[in-house]
């Protein structure tokens, strides 16, 4: 069977672009597996309206690249379901390492994470994000918000919010289609595959990736 890291990044990104409700469904009977549902619509787009309202301060604080990753990791450790995001894109490696092993991991992706979307968004710089609807899919909800940007078309940012966690978070984004989960998980596999399973090395890797 051929490595992950031997897909094309055109087929890469064909599936990610295909792969919203796989990829949301995968995650989604993890988060909510035992729990009674209580999440409304209102609190899942509030969250995310905290959640841009940060993302707009930092994008538009004038701080330089280097500045602004700590800030965008406070926003995902404040926001995001860190740890079920982390298992997800470990996928099976997650159930065969122990509890230290995946506790040092969870930190390095949530830099490793902070960084690479950081970039991302740092791309919105003058410009502004807005929420636009939110809407209940299955056990879950879908917050849909545009980022508007001078001089280039607008992109749409979707976030997926549960509160799995006894909080409300989100666990999952999409930029203009592309998965967040389905991507790291490619990208994650690829690294774990080159490093023989080793998620030692590539814990100590993803403190610099990203």
């Amino acid at each position: 069977m051929p490595s992950k890291a031997a897909v094309s990044a055109p087929t890469r990104r064909s599936l990610l672009l295909t792969g919203l409700a796989a990829g949301a469904a995968l995650t989604v009977t993890g988060l909510t597996s035992g729990r009674a549902f209580a999440l409304t619509t209102d609190e899942a787009s509030q969250l995310i309206d905290r959640v841009i309202g940060d993302i707009n301060r930092v994008i538009n604080s004038g701080k330089s690249e280097a500045q602004m990753f700590p800030e965008f990791e406070r926003i995902f450790s404040r926001y995001a379901d860190v740890p079920v995001i982390a298992r997800s894109v470990l996928g099976v490696a997650a159930r065969q390492a122990s509890q230290a092993q995946l506790n040092a991991f969870t930190q390095a992706f949530q830099g490793y994470i902070a960084r690479k979307y950081g970039r991302r968004f740092r791309e919105f710089i003058g410009g502004e994000i807005k929420v636009n609807e939110a809407r209940q899919v299955k056990t879950f909800y879908e917050v849909k918000t545009t980022a508007l940007l001078r001089g280039q078309s607008p992109v749409e940012v979707v976030f997926l919010v549960s509160d799995r966690s006894g909080k409300d978070k989100f666990f999952n984004i999409f930029i203009e289609g592309v998965n967040m989960l389905a991507s790291e998980r490619t990208e994650i596999g690829a690294m774990l595959d080159k490093r023989r399973g080793d998620i030692g090395a590539l814990t100590r890797d993803l403190r610099s990736a990203g």
